[in-house]
């Protein structure tokens, strides 16, 4: 697979700021993978201000097949992650001035009001969040989005896992976009990161035969 420059800095920028690890992890799920990806350590204002840069590369490097008007995210690492975006998205090569909003945990009953701070959520709206493990916090924005009256255009994440879930055969990722019908676009997947691994060579062969096991094991299925 062909892998596009801004993933391949993404995938440096995340092994340099310790996001990207390799070694042995026990996940929430019980299995013991290979690497760990923790988006919480992009903790700084270059590193967020970076981030928000290869976000905006995922979403114009998909060019007119998705259509979005605002950008929303998710309390709690969504609103952090929403706001660099859409600077990005306005100071970058996509030259777009896009609103955007995030929600808050429990609804404010002065000022204001509501559960929404920002943008309204109205036409097309582009979730951006760091990822998908199980889907209960996605399915929670897209219920916010519908109580709108907005239309969920699509998602954009950090990293795809392409890993199965429980006993079904497919991801997190491939029921949501079964269920909801729309794109989810990651910066990175699991793939890109074992063929960055391959194109290493020698300085990462342990690390890409573990990979490739852990996917072989537990990769999701792509019909």
């Amino acid at each position: 697979m062909a892998i596009e420059q801004y993933q391949r800095d993404f995938i440096e920028f995340a092994i340099a700021n310790g996001v990207l690890v390799f070694g042995e992890f026990t996940l929430k799920s019980g299995r013991q993978s290979p690497y760990f990806f923790n988006a919480g350590r992009f903790n700084t204002g270059s590193a967020l201000a970076k981030l928000g840069q290869y976000y905006a590369a995922a979403i114009h490097a998909k060019g007119d097949s998705i259509n979005y008007d605002v950008i929303f995210g998710p309390a709690y690492k969504g609103i952090p992650l929403s706001a660099a975006t859409v600077i990005a998205l306005a100071t970058g090569e996509a030259q777009r001035d896009v609103p955007y909003s995030f929600n808050r945990k429990e609804k404010k009953d002065h000022g204001e009001g509501g559960n929404i701070v920002g943008a309204p959520l109205a036409g097309n709206v582009l979730i951006v969040d760091d990822v998908i493990t199980a889907g209960t916090a996605i399915r929670e924005s897209i219920e916010i989005i519908n109580d709108t009256g907005a239309k969920l255009a699509g998602v954009v994440v950090a990293i795809d896992r392409q890993e199965k879930g429980g006993k079904s055969g497919r991801s997190a990722i491939q029921e949501i976009e079964s269920e909801y019908k729309i794109p989810i676009v990651a910066v990175v997947a699991l793939d890109t990161i074992v063929e960055y691994l391959r194109e290493k060579g020698a300085e990462y062969a342990t690390m890409l035969k573990a990979m490739e096991e852990y996917r072989s094991k537990y990769g999701a299925t792509y019909n």
